[in-house]
């Protein structure tokens, strides 16, 4: 089970690295193309800025790469292995799997990108939450 404080929550959720309490995204889906990669500047719970540096995000480009070969290593065998389709139809649902999947693939390897840099702190999560809550009081 997933669960927070797992570094794979973060990364398939796209949650702060470090609170995980809320998302880095500004819009969740990430088939609002217009606002696919827009993130927020920090966090509003633990107040982690998620852009270290100018141009941050051009590492994931990298990763991005071994993202989309994996998606496109599962489509060929889906397609070509299991359902025993032609070589064309196999290299067709590999091309549709990368444009349906773009923004996923994109977002993700953004995810991971910051994962590799910050790691889940169990103290900031406790305080961001205890402070989140004592605002909810008030």
């Amino acid at each position: 089970m997933i669960r927070k404080g797992m570094k794979l929550y973060s990364i398939l959720f796209g949650a702060c690295p470090k609170c995980h309490l809320e998302s880095m995204y500004t819009v969740k889906n990430p088939y609002v193309l217009s606002d696919t990669l827009k993130i927020n500047e920090k966090c509003s719970h633990c107040s982690t800025k998620y852009r270290m540096e100018p141009s941050f995000f051009y590492g994931s480009m990298y990763v991005s790469y071994g993202v989309g070969v994996a998606f496109a290593v599962a489509a060929f065998i889906t397609s070509f292995v299991i359902f025993e389709s032609s070589i064309l139809l196999a290299f067709i649902s590999i091309v549709l799997t990368l444009i349906g999947f773009m923004p996923i693939i994109m977002r993700l390897s953004r995810n991971i990108w910051i994962n590799l840099f910050m790691s889940y702190d169990k103290v900031l999560a406790r305080k961001a939450k205890n402070a989140a809550s004592n605002n909810l009081n008030t």
